[in-house]
């Protein structure tokens, strides 16, 4: 269990700031009413906001590693891809399993591309795909690009995925079993994904793993077929999601889904970002990232 440095309510009116009404000066102003001043709270801004020094757990110059940049083909035209691949061959007549990588709602960042990069480095074809594309891709700014996603098509982000995963079967390198991962806004569209089947053949995932992501319509969880490995943060600190995880769960066993659902106490939303000090949780992140590794290698290869 993480000792959080910063007082609760502060990540609190930050995860509002995050998924609610993405205006810093709304954030600092609140945060000020509780610390005393504008400048008490943006002294926390550092600790609270995306360090992306930190994104390089696996650098992109790892020998072990191709990196491409890709656009492919989606349902909302061409979308901007990070591919990264295993350099290491193959034993003869083997081959890969892929990975569809979803970003959260700050598009595809160095976090991300370093997350694709750990899957390459664990064995797999990763693609992390820019789901906003369609408005330009994603801006350098975080503030903006949190603002851009209400502009998405719910119906062209699952399209465009679908699409993403039919790319990476139709490979010749992987072995035709693909898996999708998201965090967050990410996570939302793989339990969606699990729950809304492609008409498109062979675009639909294997298995999915989901950090901190919003369930889908309880009423579409009867058509989930993929197992899934579901990664919440405690529910006493993370109410939003909290709140909808006992329905969630309720729906996937009266569905007989394939399911593990881990919650991680003392870990706040946003737990597996390393860039994000003050939400970082490491004895959770890597908990949840050897479960996710070991779910992948039982259902993708």
């Amino acid at each position: 269990m993480k000792e959080n440095r910063i007082d609760q309510r502060i990540i609190d009116l930050w995860d509002d700031y995050v998924h609610v009404h993405f205006n810093r000066r709304l954030f600092l102003k609140r945060a000020a009413g509780l610390l005393g001043s504008v400048t008490a709270a943006a002294a926390l801004l550092p600790e609270l906001a995306s360090d992306y020094a930190r994104a390089a757990v696996v650098s992109e110059n790892d020998p072990r590693l191709r990196i491409e940049h890709l656009k492919i083909g989606g349902a909302s035209g061409p979308l901007k891809t990070y591919l990264a691949l295993p350099m290491v061959p193959m034993r003869a007549g083997g081959k890969r399993a892929s990975i569809l990588v979803v970003h959260q709602n700050r598009g595809l960042d160095p976090h991300i591309e370093d997350i694709a990069r750990r899957l390459a480095a664990a064995g797999y074809v990763a693609l992390a795909v820019d789901f906003l594309s369609p408005l330009g891709g994603t801006p350098p700014d975080e503030e903006a690009a949190m603002q851009m996603f209400a502009k998405l098509d719910p119906a062209k982000v699952i399209a465009d995925a679908h699409a993403a995963i039919a790319f990476l079967r139709k490979r010749g390198d992987p072995n035709g079993r693909v898996g999708a991962l998201g965090f967050c806004w990410g996570g939302s569209v793989v339990n969606r994904l699990a729950a809304e089947p492609a008409r498109m053949r062979g675009a639909n995932m294997d298995a999915g793993v989901v950090y901190y992501g919003a369930p889908p319509p309880l009423d579409q969880v009867r058509k989930i077929k993929a197992p899934l490995l579901l990664n919440y943060a405690d529910p006493k600190l993370d109410t939003r999601l909290g709140a909808l995880l006992p329905g969630y769960e309720d729906a996937l066993k009266a569905a007989k889904v394939r399911y593990t659902l881990y919650t991680y106490a003392g870990a706040n939303h946003a737990f597996n970002d390393d860039t994000q000090s003050a939400r970082y949780d490491e004895a959770a992140a890597k908990l949840a990232w050897s479960r996710t590794l070991a779910f992948f290698k039982d259902h993708l290869r």
